[in-house]
């Protein structure tokens, strides 16, 4: 069920608005369901609505970790992919690092996208059937040096894709063990119960900028350090095969990898559909649904 743009409903999370930032109390749940809706015990669930995350040691099997690594490895040294606009390839290197939409690209990570491991604590943690917002899998090898600043997913899903509340979560399936050293994603625990109001109007095609060189969305270094004073920064570190389900609003990044030892994951966001994304609330249109999906077709 593909749905037409509607106007935006009542900003609750302005941003890219105003000359400052500002810091806002968030207005929605973290958590919609309880244990008896779904794969997630009481005490885990309420550590996910305390924290903004949680981590699943083991998720996929030894088979599974291995056949989503041969995948990873075929989709790598396909020439004609690393053409598609949806496949981001080092210039340098000539290896792709991320593939976005890559649920539609794969038969492999679209049966993982669907997978009722996922699904179902996606549906007890939003209270209700769920839809792909983006699937992306990542590859960073060793010796990249490349890292991702500090963000909240939200503020860019809700100023450049719409969407109105913060009823969404990304799962993090882990390809490679994840250690202290080599980029493994931080996170500000507690922080998603805050907005970070960003400055600066975004520029049109602002998708098509490296992570890097965007400014616009970026979270300013004053709100940062309040947020890390008050909570705190954890590293999220674990074997191939474990997962962490991330709340749209926690703040998280990683640094760099230095070391020789590679770190690959496949991401995908699942958004409730009673959130579905409207017309953007600071962008003149929406980015591509590659990046943002407009199919609020529920998950099967």
């Amino acid at each position: 069920m593909t749905s037409k743009i509607e106007q935006p409903t009542m900003d609750d999370y302005p941003t890219r608005k105003e000359q400052t930032p500002a810091l806002l109390y968030r207005k929605d749940p973290a958590v919609y369901g309880d244990a008896a809706s779904g794969p997630i015990d009481t005490e885990t669930l309420a550590s996910y609505d305390a924290k903004g995350y949680l981590q699943i040691e083991s998720l996929i099997t030894r088979d599974e970790l291995e056949a989503y690594r041969a995948e990873l490895a075929r989709i790598g040294s396909d020439d004609e992919l690393k053409k598609d606009e949806r496949v981001v390839v080092d210039q340098a290197s000539d290896e792709v690092r991320s593939v976005f939409e890559v649920h539609r690209i794969s038969p492999v990570f679209a049966e993982l996208a669907r997978d009722p491991r996922l699904v179902d604590r996606a549906r007890q943690i939003l209270g209700s059937d769920v839809y792909i917002h983006q699937s992306r899998l990542n590859h960073e090898p060793g010796f990249s040096g490349t890292g991702a600043f500090w963000n909240s997913d939200f503020e860019t899903w809700h100023a450049e894709d719409g969407m109105p509340r913060m009823r969404a979560v990304g799962f993090s399936v882990a390809l490679d063990d994840a250690h202290g050293h080599n980029g493994s994603p931080m996170v500000m625990p507690g922080s998603h119960r805050t907005f970070v109001s960003c400055v600066g109007e975004t520029p049109g095609d602002h998708y098509r900028e490296p992570p890097k060189q965007q400014e616009i969305g970026t979270p300013d270094q004053n709100s940062l350090s309040i947020l890390a004073e008050q909570h705190g920064i954890d590293v999220l570190t674990g074997p191939a095969g474990g997962a962490h389900i991330l709340d749209a609003n926690c703040m998280h990044g990683s640094s760099g990898n230095i070391t020789p030892f590679p770190r690959s994951n496949v991401f995908v966001v699942y958004n409730s559909v009673e959130n579905a994304c409207e017309a953007p609330f600071a962008a003149s249109e929406p980015r591509p649904r590659y990046l943002g999906s407009r199919d609020f077709t529920p998950v099967e």
